[in-house]
């Protein structure tokens, strides 16, 4: 029998966050907790393993609000900063449990070693620094991590091919502007879709509204949440009354479980 997965929602905001900083937006203004948006990524638990995919700016703010004590390994969507910009806060991982595993394209890989030259560095590191365990993952070859396997999934964010990724059909895709049909075969019909929704405007490397609503419909999962949400989308109390009964916009804490 498979240990049941929780999905919590760390983060549901775009690469500024909601209130974007300086911002006189009325969503940006909002008193409601739910119109309130870290960057994007979740947090998936089972038996006593802890993984995150994508690791942002506000990974510490995340850990320390779900009193996350342990962590078994990093997922990466991509490399842009919203999503990669919090590895040096897995140090206090890194000094409880060890080396962390990281899964990610090789050409994510490179990205860090550039912009993270110091944790990457084999001569003279400085003692501070985490270490981290590459583990390259591609869109052919599914893995394993806690005992359950992870079905990589390709994607597209304008001309950058990034990854999504299933598991025990729970399927997270962030980022998004188009995808192949072959890989959209590989999560048809799946328990719960998690994906981008920017706005209702169109964009050049982002699902809005109405093209995340059109690529639900053809992937038609049970169950459907919105991420990656600019306040540009509206309100959520607002946004929510206008959507399909099986869709939902997703808010930082949210939890549910497979």
């Amino acid at each position: 029998m498979k240990s049941p997965l929780t999905i919590t929602f760390l983060g549901t905001g775009t690469s500024q966050g909601i209130p974007v900083i300086g911002s006189e937006h009325p969503v940006c203004k909002s008193e409601n907790l739910k119109d309130k948006r870290l960057r994007v990524s979740v947090l998936l638990s089972w038996d006593d393993f802890n993984y995150v995919i994508d690791i942002g700016p506000d990974f510490r703010q995340q850990m320390l609000r779900e009193d996350c004590t342990s962590l078994n390994g990093v997922l990466l969507t991509h490399e842009h900063s919203d999503h990669t910009a919090g590895i040096d806060d897995i140090r206090p991982f890194y000094f409880k449990h060890g080396d962390i595993p990281f899964y990610a394209h090789k050409r994510v890989f490179r990205s860090l070693h550039q912009r993270f030259a110091y944790i990457f560095e084999t001569e003279d590191k400085y003692p501070g620094a985490p270490t981290i365990t590459e583990i390259e993952i591609d869109k052919e070859t599914p893995f394993i991590i806690g005992g359950k396997k992870v079905v990589p999934v390709e994607a597209f964010h304008n001309t950058l091919p990034i990854l999504g990724f299933n598991i025990d059909g729970f399927t997270y895709l962030t980022d998004v502007k188009t995808m192949a049909e072959e890989e959209i075969e590989k999560i048809k019909n799946t328990k719960v879709l998690v994906v981008n929704a920017l706005r209702e405007q169109p964009h050049h490397s982002h699902f809005n509204l109405s093209e995340a609503l059109a690529f639900i419909e053809k992937v038609n999962p049970q169950k459907a949440y919105l991420t990656h949400i600019s306040h540009l989308l509206g309100f959520h109390d607002e946004v929510s009354k206008q959507l399909p009964e099986n869709v939902f916009l997703a808010y930082d804490t949210l939890k549910i479980t497979l």
